[in-house]
């Protein structure tokens, strides 16, 4: 079984990006075509100092979050902290890649659940994550292709936009359980 996917782009007037996929997989070619309008997304929050080391996050038509430094920091047990909201913002990104992608693939699955885990240590003089590890477990049906579902898992790990903006190295490793 030999597996094989080739991309092309074509950049046309007006700034649509036509994209071709090929994929070839069990002798069977599947040509899809898409475009993407080249656009610049924008996205705004703010924060407010409430005293203390204790702030509020507030965004648009979304709920405030209260955020502080972690007890580790001098901060406060209990209340979301920068380096949760960065890890869960790498988490959530995967999670919302892999529904897009299973969704285009038509690939159906029964749960997906995620754990993450982000090391954060010296490095130099500074500190930054070094390492996010996820760990998605995905519960899937007898007669759905437990390759497919790891093929999306490496299209999600590669086009996640969150993990592709940032200096942590992002590790995947998903557990595929079949239900009986």
């Amino acid at each position: 079984m030999v597996n094989l996917v080739l991309r092309t782009q074509l950049l046309l007037q007006e700034h649509v990006l036509q994209e071709y996929v090929l994929l070839v997989s069990d002798n069977i070619l599947k040509i899809e075509r898409f475009k993407i309008k080249s656009k610049k997304f924008i996205y705004k929050n703010s924060v407010k100092w409430e005293g203390e080391r204790k702030g509020r996050l507030f965004c648009a038509d979304k709920p405030d979050i209260q955020i502080a430094p972690p007890p580790e920091f001098k901060g406060y047990p209990g209340i979301w902290t920068p380096e949760d909201l960065f890890i869960a913002t790498v988490n959530s990104c995967i999670m919302t890649t892999f529904l897009y992608y299973a969704e285009r693939e038509g690939l159906k699955f029964l749960s997906y659940e995620s754990q993450v885990q982000g090391v954060l240590e010296r490095v130099g003089r500074e500190f930054m994550f070094s390492t996010i590890k996820i760990m998605p477990k995905i519960l899937i049906e007898k007669d759905c292709d437990v390759h497919r579902i790891k093929e999306v898992i490496k299209l999600s790990e590669k086009y996640c936009f969150i993990s592709n903006s940032i200096k942590s190295k992002v590790e995947i490793t998903p557990e595929i359980k079949i239900k009986v």
